[in-house]
């Protein structure tokens, strides 16, 4: 198996989550079509509700083991690395089919919760079976992602990545065919629909699973699981305890970020029906700033996604040999990255934010609202995962918890006043629980920054100069875009014409964002000469360097 290099590792890892989130923001347009918009609420409801639960499950333990098996294999001892895969494994046996068992007992109750007392749309019978019928998917998922840990902390990089575009494809394919069988061939209802899609969670995991089970097998010895070692001085107990110690960082993380989903939808249910705004537009604005909006939003936050699964090996190396000078340098490159990819797209998605939700979902005006402010917690969402990706590569796991607990509660705290205000000036409410999001995750990535640079030394002056000059290409790239709105006539009534705006908008931005980001050396200190050449040679054949 080959192993990959930190900005290697990071390419190969995010372009497979890119790819697969693209495919994920894809099908939701035949999807979106065929159950429409009371049908895609109830799949916000059941998948907002299984990704909590998954993260429970799963969220920790997986990096934990990418982090342990990392520092075991540093410091040589082989014995308790692979001690710890399988302590790691036996633990999820135990955590999966609990949280499978409470999503199958209580999924009433929770639906009740969720949906309060609103009324003419999705019933709460109709969320139970839903949440049933995603829970399954706890039962093989966590397994697939302590073994895909294992691979990272290995920097195995494109195994685990191949097998999340398997996972994605499987899946993908059974909420389509799933979704077009039930309702134009059996004539089945769009509940029945949702309840098959969100089941095809379990099967593509499983193939998925089996793909990483099969590639493992072949390398075996390469990844030490046959070879027999010296036990190490570590016992069962001990290896357990720094799992656990590296892993509940991970799981608050994540399940505050998914709460934020969960608690937004919540209030927003809530709140608009006591503004009484009718069922279909509260049902419709929960689940599009939730879910809908969100998923336009991966192809932005599957960058750091990647950037994550390649950073935390590589901090874990530098921290654990006290190399203080690449842990600054790799967390700098990796912000620097982030933000250069990322800024553009966030800000040209927002831009055509009304081509895109037609493009998507059918023209709707609060739609294009909704996107054109929610791709900006994208962004936040990007710098905040990276950053906290660096504080527990690091052990701060104190600041951990102060940082996303401090974001989650001013979210919390804000979504209702601030829906209350917006409505009151003339606002669309739901734009309130947005901001929300956004000031709570700005929140704690200053939280964050301030502790890296107190506690750990790093330095941002770089990365804060190099910000500052991709302000002048994405400026460049705006008025490229307002300039084809005053010259390009656009019919939101046809999906062609958005489709062909966003197409010639993005083409021709992206060229001046990139030609300007060069001429001005962005790139090359962003991503550094000798990648950077790498890159030119594989896509012009060698044929072009710098």
């Amino acid at each position: 198996m080959k192993k990959s290099s930190f900005v290697e590792g990071t390419f190969i890892a995010t372009f497979a989550i890119v790819f697969t989130k693209i495919l994920g923001m894809l099908y939701v347009i035949p999807f979106y079509a065929m159950v429409g918009v009371q049908g895609s609420a109830l799949y916000a409801y059941a998948y907002n509700i299984y990704v909590i639960f998954l993260d429970i499950s799963s969220a920790g333990l997986p990096i934990a083991i990418s982090k342990i098996i990392n520092e075991y294999n540093t410091l040589g001892m082989m014995d308790a690395k692979v001690r710890a895969y399988h302590i790691g494994k036996r633990i999820m046996v135990f955590l999966a089919t609990i949280i499978f068992i409470l999503l199958i007992i209580f999924a009433k109750p929770i639906a009740s919760l969720l949906l309060g007392d609103l009324s003419g749309g999705n019933t709460i019978e109709n969320v139970a079976l839903a949440i049933r019928c995603v829970s399954f998917a706890i039962l093989i998922v966590p397994f697939l992602s302590v073994t895909k840990g294992y691979l990272q902390g290995h920097n195995v990089i494109n195994v685990s990545s191949f097998s999340q575009v398997i996972e994605q494809v499987v899946r993908i394919a059974i909420i389509l065919g799933g979704s077009y069988l039930v309702i134009y061939v059996l004539n089945g209802t769009p509940t029945t629909a949702v309840c098959v899609s969100v089941f095809g969670a379990f099967i593509s995991g499983l193939a998925a699973y089996i793909f990483i089970k099969w590639m493992m097998r072949k390398n075996d010895k390469e990844l030490d699981l046959k070879n027999e070692y010296k036990k190490d001085n570590v016992s069962d107990k001990e290896i357990t305890k720094k799992l656990f110690s590296y892993a509940i960082p991970f799981i608050i993380i994540n399940i505050v970020s998914s709460c934020y989903n969960f608690i937004d939808m919540t209030l927003l249910l809530r709140t608009m029906s006591y503004l009484k705004l009718d069922t279909n537009t509260v049902e419709f604005a929960a689940s599009a700033v939730t879910t809908w909006a969100p998923k336009i939003n991966m192809v932005i936050t599957s960058i750091a996604m990647g950037m994550s699964t390649s950073l935390i090996p590589t901090m874990v190396t530098a921290y654990t040999l006290k190399n203080w000078k690449e842990v600054n340098n790799k967390f700098n490159q990796a912000l620097q990255i982030l933000i250069f990819i990322s800024l553009p797209m966030t800000v040209g998605i927002s831009l055509l934010s009304a081509s895109i939700w037609t493009i998507f979902y059918g023209y709707n005006v609060y739609g294009a609202y909704i996107l054109a402010l929610n791709v900006f917690t994208g962004l936040l969402i990007n710098i905040y995962m990276t950053t906290s990706s660096a504080l527990q590569g690091l052990n701060k796991f104190k600041t951990v918890y102060i940082s996303t607990i401090t974001g989650f509660a001013t979210n919390a705290i804000l979504d209702v006043p601030l829906m209350l205000l917006y409505n009151k000036i003339g606002i669309p409410p739901f734009l309130g629980a947005v901001t929300a999001s956004i000031i709570g995750y700005g929140l704690s990535i200053v939280i964050a920054l301030i502790s890296l640079k107190k506690d750990c030394k790093l330095a941002y002056r770089e990365t804060f100069n190099v910000v500052i000059k991709m302000f002048v290409p994405t400026t460049l790239m705006v008025l490229v875009v307002l300039l084809l709105y005053k010259v390009f006539p656009i019919n939101y009534g046809s999906k062609l014409s958005c489709i062909l705006f966003v197409a010639i908008n993005g083409i021709l931005g992206a060229i001046m964002y990139f030609v300007v980001s060069f001429k001005m050396n962005i790139i090359e200190k962003v991503f550094g000469k000798t990648m950077l050449n790498k890159i030119l040679k594989k896509l012009t054949f060698g044929k072009i360097s710098i």
